[in-house]
């Protein structure tokens, strides 16, 4: 049976209130919870970006969640510090931490001044990444010299069973390529023949674990305010490959969608006021397979929301 989890943007909501939030998500009835990891927001409208390490500390000490991440290391992380934390969440909260690995996006790796490499270095510099933290997650001391350097780092806490390492995928050529190394997998919402490719390509490159999936919407009480909201918040989110990874600034995507149409949005973004309308979305994308799917209602305040996902959403998907 698949299962449910709350989205909790880093970009949109100040992190003292995102806990606020997650919070109330674990009392509405949510299962789980993931987080973003990102330096920079997508606008200078949603006008928030939290450090999500401390952010993940504070929220699995003050609810009961499974909770994850997805995270871009090799430029703004080194892989030895990636490997140091997630290992000390997953001492302090065994089985409660997973976290998904990228290759990232230019708005918030660029900060470090280093050139932003092309997607196919990116892919590369990933997989030596995710073999570096996957060596000190097993006690080895590392030394490594390729696109990133590691000079004998070993990690002197860690957990009895080591954190789940997801992959994170739009595409289905990138899909497949996580086939390789990843223990499950994670997307967005797309379109259904789409979502299926992705899915087709990790499993027949033989990729194993559970198939997680993050869908964007937008719920208020009438149709124009939801419709509104996720114009105002998610406009900047619309954008394909290689645009959306290259694009190094939120004023760079303010001026990249200032012409969207609504048309654009709402192919981006879940939009309605019936919480009906919502659950047979959900259950569709159920139907596709995926084992845990994370809501993200694309709003700066969730608290309506996760009113009317604990009284008609979570309730009629479990039924």
């Amino acid at each position: 049976m698949t299962a449910y989890g709350f989205h909790a943007s880093h970009e949109q909501i100040a992190p003292s209130r995102l806990l606020s939030d997650v919070k109330a998500a674990e009392e509405a009835g949510f299962e789980m919870a993931m987080c973003s990891d990102h330096f920079a927001p997508w606008s200078a409208r949603q006008g928030h970006s939290g450090f999500t390490w401390s952010w993940l500390g504070a929220a699995l000490a003050t609810t009961s969640l499974r909770l994850g991440c997805v995270n871009a290391p090799g430029q703004r992380y080194h892989p030895a510090i990636v490997a140091q934390a997630s290992a000390t969440l997953g001492e302090m909260f065994p089985g409660r931490f997973w976290f998904a690995l990228g290759s990232g996006q230019a708005m918030n790796e660029h900060i470090t001044g280093e050139p932003w490499p092309r997607k196919e270095v990116r892919l590369e510099r990933l997989e030596e990444c995710v073999r570096i933290i996957r060596r000190l997650h097993a006690g080895e001391e590392v030394t490594h010299e390729g696109l990133v350097t590691v000079d004998r780092a070993r990690l002197y806490d860690l957990p009895a069973e080591p954190v789940p390492l997801v992959g994170a995928a739009i595409s289905a050529s990138t899909a497949a390529r996580a086939a390789r190394w990843a223990q499950g997998l994670i997307t967005i919402n797309q379109p259904h023949d789409t979502l299926r490719e992705v899915v087709a390509a990790y499993r027949d490159a033989g990729g194993a674990g559970p198939l997680a999936l993050q869908v964007h919407l937008s719920w208020a009480p009438t149709e124009a305010e939801a419709a509104a909201i996720a114009r105002d918040q998610w406009r900047s989110n619309v954008f394909a490959e290689p645009l959306s990874l290259d694009l190094p600034t939120p004023e760079h995507f303010d001026i990249a969608s200032a012409d969207v149409t609504d048309a654009a949005v709402a192919g981006a973004v879940r939009i309605s006021a019936d919480p009906a309308q919502h659950v047979a979305w959900l259950r569709e994308y159920a139907e596709l397979g995926f084992d845990e799917i994370y809501l993200h209602h694309v709003g700066q305040d969730q608290r309506a929301w996760l009113e009317t996902a604990a009284t008609e959403v979570l309730p009629a998907l479990r039924a």
